[in-house]
């Protein structure tokens, strides 16, 4: 009984010490759409961060996508009554690897809503790219997404 309650304590310690961070510090979670996999996300400023996503691909013949963005957020934007929400936009490059290697040259758009009592925050971004190997194309990525904030 008194390792459940001191587990139960620690991870309760763990779940609230980031309680608020969502702006800062790094997180990790999960986008879904195109791509879906892993989502990273590390504050490199108050209002700058890299972005980074290891993810599967279902359409174009199912590539396997590697992705880093550098992003700038704009808390001003949108008001809301409670957290934070921010428009943010970049630039950032996508390597696709499957019947033959892509590389796409992203321009990340999204909103990013921060909870004011959860380390977690959630996303939405569009992505429009260039495709620049093997050949010049355009690109679309999409996604929503969660992520913990450590």
């Amino acid at each position: 009984m008194k390792k459940k309650f001191t587990l139960i304590a620690l991870i309760a310690i763990i779940a609230t010490a980031g309680v608020s961070a969502q702006d800062s510090g790094f997180g990790a979670g999960l986008i879904f759409g195109s791509p879906t996999g892993l989502s990273l996300k590390k504050w490199t400023g108050e209002s700058t961060a890299i972005d980074a996503g290891i993810a599967w691909n279902f359409q174009n013949n199912g590539f396997f996508n590697i992705h880093a963005d550098y992003l700038r957020h704009n808390f001003n934007l949108i008001s809301v009554s409670k957290g934070k929400m921010a428009f943010y936009y970049g630039l950032g490059a996508k390597l696709g690897f499957g019947n033959d290697f892509r590389l796409t040259a992203r321009v990340p758009l999204g909103l990013d809503y921060m909870f004011e009592s959860s380390p977690f925050d959630i996303f939405v971004e569009v992505v429009p790219g260039l495709g620049i190997l093997p050949a010049l194309d355009f690109d679309w990525d999409a996604g929503i997404g969660v992520r913990y904030f450590f």
